[in-house]
């Protein structure tokens, strides 16, 4: 089932995403809410009325009305919060080499993650970037999981039960702001705090059982084999697959329920995969190559993701109508 959030005219709805089309699941089924947030609060309960009126539809047993008019909007339009981890070893191995670091031994001893703006999570469609962002502009190809169920103290053995569902996200990054700041060793904030993207719809986890495979040896949790792919404008940047993931969500999971609420509506990325950003990429091609020519998002650019299962996510960004900048006020 592919679960999606869209909007008429100024009200949010909650629909379902069958054979191209979009339906609205409250006038299928009344005790369905409307809204995205309402639905996960209502946990497994809800999700199994989704899936009947989902089946329904596709079956052609009800004649559901398709919405016409609409503007897609973030799957989870509003989260409880927002986490992003650190799990694919390639995108950090690479990244720390091509710093001139060792690998940091810690990453293989637990999972990280890190809280972004919740109230900067956008679905497709245009990213507006200030003059600042533009200072080494980047994407991050991701994967994101977010929960229908309240939990604390959650093992890894159980914590994929939170999950209601999959989509891809794009954390995007401006690395000026983001490596300022970090000098201070408070982690990232300014530099990623402005655009969280993730879409095009919620997949439930029955969607991906086709291409479940064992997670890597001395890890807990589900493992799919996902090709993931970022091409922009036209041209394809970066490769990987979700299957890369060292440390699972059920581990990421576990660690971020320790002592702690999770909610339904928390989304939790997977952190890069390997080859899925500007940054990576071009301390890859710099390293082997002194003439290299290093790329970073510029205004008018398309970037489309791509994950097997879970559809395509695209956007454009778009330079805002301000010279205002931050970097300058340095003292």
């Amino acid at each position: 089932m592919k679960l999606v959030s869209y909007k008429t005219e100024d009200r949010e709805h909650l629909g379902v995403f069958v054979n191209g089309h979009i339906y609205n699941l409250n006038s299928c089924d009344k005790l369905i809410p409307d809204n995205m947030n309402e639905f996960l609060w209502g946990g497994p309960e809800l999700m199994e009325h989704a899936a009947r009126v989902n089946e329904e539809i596709r079956s052609g047993k009800i004649e559901a009305k398709e919405e016409l008019f609409f503007e897609l909007m973030a799957p989870v339009p509003h989260p409880t919060s927002c986490r992003d981890g650190y799990a694919f070893r390639q995108h950090v191995a690479s990244a720390r080499r091509n710093r001139k670091l060792d690998m940091i031994p810690e990453f293989d001893q637990y999972p990280i993650f890190y809280f972004t703006n919740h109230n900067a999570v956008q679905g497709p469609g245009e990213i507006e970037c200030m003059p600042d962002h533009f200072q080494k502009l980047d994407f991050e190809l991701e994967v994101a999981v977010v929960l229908n169920k309240k939990g604390r103290n959650i093992t890894a053995a159980e914590a994929d039960s939170f999950i209601a569902g999959y989509m891809i996200m794009n954390d995007m990054s401006a690395r000026t702001l983001q490596m300022e700041e970090m000098l201070l060793n408070l982690g990232p904030a300014k530099g990623k705090d402005f655009s969280t993207v993730v879409g095009p719809w919620l997949v439930t986890p029955d969607e991906l059982e086709q291409y479940k495979v064992p997670a890597k040896p001395g890890h807990t949790g589900n493992a799919y084999n996902l090709e993931m792919k970022c091409v922009v404008n036209g041209k394809q940047v970066s490769a990987g697959n979700m299957a890369d993931m060292d440390w699972t969500f059920a581990e990421i999971i576990e660690r971020a329920a320790y002592g702690c609420n999770v909610l339904p509506g928390d989304v939790i990325g997977s952190g890069t995969v390997g080859t899925g950003c500007f940054l990576e990429l071009n301390g890859t091609g710099v390293l082997n190559n002194a003439d290299y020519e290093p790329q970073w998002l510029l205004p008018g650019d398309l970037v489309e993701m791509e994950v097997t299962g879970l559809g395509m996510l695209g956007n454009i960004i778009k330079k805002a109508d301000s010279d205002f900048s931050i970097l300058k006020l340095k003292k």
